[in-house]
């Protein structure tokens, strides 16, 4: 990828709005992965399960959006062996398989945190 074509990209509007968006994303799964790991350093493996189940669904989440924006800004050169974004997108998408559907992690972090309320 030519430099001064990153650079013009770079400048514009929407580009910078998914830089931001990107950085957001990236931090926000990076908290909850420290969390995760300050409650299991603490209070041990058990007390993080629900931050692990959330962990599960945010960050391949977050890791898929910012890849695919980034995918939208290289156009075909994205989808193409030119860019490491290709086989970065299906390893993503082969983790979010392998590790069971979210709706599973999801029902993880519902049931845990229903049971907060239950008297």
């Amino acid at each position: 990828m030519d430099f001064e074509f990153s650079a013009r990209s770079a400048q514009l509007g929407v580009i910078r709005e998914w830089i931001a968006r990107s950085r957001v994303e990236i931090d926000q799964a990076r908290l909850l992965v420290l969390k995760a790991a300050w409650l299991m350093d603490s209070r041990g493996n058990k007390a993080a399960r629900t931050e692990v189940a959330e962990i599960k669904v945010s960050a391949l989440d977050a890791a898929h959006r910012v890849i695919d924006r980034a995918l939208q800004v290289h156009g075909a050169a994205g989808v193409s062996n030119d860019t490491p974004l290709a086989r970065m997108y299906t390893s993503v998408r082969a983790l979010r398989i392998a590790d069971g559907p979210d709706e599973v992690h999801m029902r993880t972090v519902a049931r845990r945190e229903l049971a907060k309320y239950r008297a």
